[in-house]
């Protein structure tokens, strides 16, 4: 047994090489039998540790899982940038030399404790469980794709079980005044974007991120890669075009930009450049102010789009195809403007059974 005592340790230390590989460390047990059958285990998990990273062909520490993930997948998604965020502040919780294949539903559960608190508001504030869960599904990502690679997990964590509860999501329509009045105040570059989120229901990073080369105006279609690095199409309508049109020529590649009214960050006053995440946030809080709306998100745009298309054409496969939603389920959320159409048709029942019993009655 490769046992042995340190001079200033009560506890007995393994120290041990297999295929090449040096394994050493603490037993914790302060007995020699109780060391020994720690060892022993420790013997087994290496064999297996070397199993799986031959059969991978692969480093299964965190660190060189997370890099090889973004190489092969994450830089190329919709959220690159949110991903590459995800995936270090996993390293930073877990540490970059800890095995993926080590990793368990304790240990996520206390990840998720850990992430809620950063919040960063006022004292005692938590991250939202979307926020939160976005974390686990990355983590999550990271088990297939080691799974791809032929890595097996004996005991991978329940997934389903540590994701936080989430209230459903509310399905904003903007009514007609506040309609009226976010198109009488927005105005140049911005307003013409938000036009085309109105008109269009992209996302909003599909907006700010769709360039010329995605606009096909012969075609009359508009193809782009959208949420989750799924091909988002989208007909280019009398309204887009007019939308669109004008916009040719401001910039070679963005189709959405601005031009810069002063000279900083190494910008120049009078030239255009694409519009920003936080550029149209800071001016979407500005517009809905100045327009005396309150509660309106620029997302809540997208939303009423599928509300007002499903009151008017009364068709959730149609609206799901519009919206680009991966299931019908996502779509159902908008179910609710056809509550007049179901209160018609139960009338109408109640209606027909009534006429039936009294024309029992006349027989």
């Amino acid at each position: 047994m490769s046992i042995y005592r340190k001079p200033r340790s009560p506890y007995w230390h393994f120290d041990f090489q297999w295929r090449g590989h040096r394994f050493h460390g603490s037993t914790k047990r302060t007995g020699k039998r109780e060391a020994e059958k720690v060892e022993a285990a420790e013997r087994e998990r290496a064999k297996a540790l070397i199993a799986q990273t031959e059969a991978a062909r692969t480093s299964l520490r965190l660190d060189d899982v997370a890099g090889r993930y973004w190489q092969e997948h994450g830089q190329y998604g919709a959220g690159a940038v949110n991903t590459e965020r995800r995936l270090a502040l996993m390293i930073e919780f877990f540490g970059k030399d800890r095995l993926l294949t080590e990793i368990t539903g304790d240990e996520v559960s206390r990840l998720v404790a850990w992430r809620r608190r950063h919040a960063g508001k006022a004292p005692g504030a938590l991250l939202s469980p979307y926020t939160v869960n976005h974390m686990l599904e990355t983590l999550r990502s990271l088990f297939s794709r080691a799974k791809l690679w032929g890595v097996r997990f004996a005991h991978e964590p329940i997934w389903h079980k540590l994701m936080l509860p989430t209230p459903s999501e509310r399905v904003r329509e903007l009514s007609d005044d506040e309609a009226e009045r976010i198109e009488a105040t927005a105005r140049g570059d911005y307003g013409t974007l938000i036009m085309f989120a109105r008109t269009s229901g992209l996302r909003l990073n599909e907006c700010i991120t769709l360039r010329w080369t995605e606009v096909d105006f012969p075609g009359r279609q508009i193809r782009k890669l959208g949420k989750g690095g799924k091909l988002v199409t989208l007909p280019i309508t009398p309204t887009i075009r007019e939308i669109l049109w004008p916009l040719r020529g401001h910039h070679p590649e963005i189709v959405f930009t601005y031009v810069c009214e002063r000279a900083e960050h190494g910008r120049d006053r009078g030239q255009r450049y694409p519009i920003t995440r936080n550029g149209l946030h800071s001016y979407w809080r500005r517009l809905i102010k100045e327009a005396g709306i309150t509660g309106l998100r620029f997302h809540d745009l997208r939303q009423d789009f599928g509300t007002k298309l499903l009151r008017e054409t009364g068709n959730l496969k149609l609206v799901q195809r519009a919206m680009n939603h991966a299931t019908i389920t996502t779509t159902v959320r908008y179910a609710h403007v056809l509550d007049s159409e179901v209160a018609e048709g139960m009338e109408s029942v109640a209606k027909s059974r009534t006429k039936s019993r009294k024309m029992l009655k006349v027989i």
